[in-house]
């Protein structure tokens, strides 16, 4: 018999092994105790104030004629039934004496305050990651921000020809300058790049199959991957060739009568290295056109500025020459616009998706349709667009301007050129440095490009870097950096010249 058959319980027996199983299991409450704690809570919930009580204070009475009175009501009762359930899940510790209703009426504030101030705040990404998911991807540029005043204070010809005084369509906005941009036939907009994937295989493939390869069988984030949108388009998914090589001849031994279209998908948020294999775009759209079906291209971000970081990047202009019929993109990654799916390509296949009854579920807003028409027209002009639109010139940044950005906010953080007084109140110089970084696209975007960066390095006192970054979080605005080896880090990269003396604010009084 094994050392660990010993420790074993007999069958039958319920009895407990010895040793580790013993020490670990904590030892039931007797009944005299948990009787205890039930008449400790009942004491306790005793002492709780009632809510009329809270009502008449003075403080709350004077929230009744800041705020509807039934709100007031609620947030008392929130507070008290929340305090109620800690009590009995003894969770809260506090005497008959603190539960006054005096004692309340400054939490009812606050949670009138927290329910009446809108919950989206304000964030200055210091993270390095410049189409940050989670911080609302791309900044807009100020003339789309304008664009979007405009379209949302006042009545606007979203779906009206003023000249000939009837209905139009709100796709006439960007139909043009897209088409010039990317050298398309047609082009149609929908509220984000995977409605553009579903819409596009509805609209061409439903009811037949569609082929992939096995290497593009992505999850485009939160869980959302291409078979599931194959599967909700009523198309087929047929697997061609292998994860890392796929060959034209994977293609024609798949094909059937009942495929309808090729889908290309770009591998935008990983790579596959080494000995790899697939098919260029024109010969997938030969072979697509020669079985009559289409070839649906997703490049998923999308990029139109000529920078050396894209270089990488496959084409929009190009994949349309090489003959795809549906080149699909999102308008919030590397193109630097609003959330929006963006869908190029021939007449016939951009046509059959503006018909399909799904087009009507998926179309974009009119404020997004605002800021994306804003954003194409800077793209007219290459290198204007470089420079307004803050997700490129972000990235286009050389490090000599990141560097002085961060000499800026050294300087304002010890205290450089301050009165004594003020330079109290600051680092010192030991405790703030400027080093070599390296920033990210974001967004699932050149994932294996690492951009070089600078940042700016804070150790607090005490230590504590995880501590201050949370406080950093949680100030007005909050501040999101990066933590590494007892220090926050501030990357110059995604924080704008107009933000160093606000975050270095914020850094002092985190600190302070």
């Amino acid at each position: 018999m094994s050392d660990d058959s010993k420790e074993q319980p007999a069958k039958g027996t319920g009895a407990q092994p010895k040793g580790r199983a013993q020490k670990d299991t904590p030892p039931a409450k007797s009944a005299a105790a948990k009787k205890h704690a039930r008449a400790q809570s009942g004491g306790v919930l005793r002492g709780l104030a009632a809510v009329d009580e809270v009502l008449r204070q003075p403080t709350v009475a004077a929230l009744c004629e800041r705020y509807p009175r039934a709100l007031v009501v609620d947030a008392v009762r929130a507070v008290l039934d929340r305090l109620r359930r800690e009590i009995l899940e003894q969770k809260a510790e506090q005497a008959a004496g603190d539960l006054s209703a005096a004692m309340l009426a400054p939490w009812v504030e606050a949670l009138l305050i927290a329910a009446v101030t809108p919950s989206l705040r304000r964030v200055i990404n210091a993270s390095g990651v410049v189409v940050h998911t989670n911080l609302g991807r791309s900044v807009l540029p100020v003339e789309a921000l304008e664009a979007i005043v405009i379209a949302a204070a006042s009545y606007s010809d979203l779906e009206f020809d003023l000249g000939a005084g009837e209905r139009a369509s709100r796709q006439d906005h960007v139909h043009d300058v897209l088409c010039t941009l990317t050298g398309a036939e047609d082009a149609l907009v929908v509220n984000n790049n995977a409605a553009a994937v579903l819409l596009a295989l509805a609209a061409t493939s439903r009811g037949g199959d569609v082929l992939v390869s096995r290497g593009q069988l992505v999850e485009i984030g939160d869980s959302f991957r291409i078979p599931d949108i194959l599967v909700e388009s009523g198309a087929a998914l047929v697997e061609v060739g292998t994860t890392n090589r796929t060959y034209l001849k994977d293609y024609e031994r798949a094909w059937s009568e009942r495929a309808r279209a090729v889908l290309r998908v770009h591998t935008s948020n990983y790579r596959i290295v080494g000995f790899t294999s697939e098919p260029p775009v024109g010969e997938l759209a030969q072979f697509a056109h020669e079985h009559g079906g289409v070839l649906v291209d997703n490049l998923g971000s999308g990029a139109l500025a000529d920078l050396d970081l894209f270089a990488d990047e496959p084409s929009v202009g190009e994949s349309i020459a090489a003959g795809a019929d549906v080149v699909t993109f999102s308008g919030d990654k590397l193109l630097g616009g609003p959330q929006a799916g963006i869908a190029v390509g021939s007449a016939a296949a951009i046509g059959a998706m503006r018909r399909h009854p799904l087009a009507r579920a998926v179309r974009i807003d009119k404020l997004d349709l605002a800021a994306l028409d804003a954003l194409l027209r800077l793209y007219l002009d290459p290198a204007r667009a470089i420079e307004r639109i803050p997700t490129l010139a972000m990235l286009a940044a050389p490090e000599d301007a990141l560097q002085a950005r961060a000499a800026r906010l050294r300087d304002a953080l010890t205290g450089v050129g301050a009165s004594a007084e003020q330079k109290a109140l600051c680092l010192a110089a030991d405790d703030v440095a400027i080093l070599a970084s390296v920033a990210r696209a974001g967004a699932g975007a050149l994932p294996i490009t690492e951009v070089p960066s600078i940042a700016v390095a804070v150790a607090p006192p005490g230590g504590d870097a995880e501590g201050l970054a949370a406080r950093l979080r949680r100030g007005e605005p909050g501040v999101v950096g990066r933590v590494h080896e007892d220090h926050v880090l501030f990357d110059m990269r995604t924080v704008r010249d107009d933000e160093v003396a606000e975050l270095a604010a914020c850094v002092l009084v985190a600190i302070g």
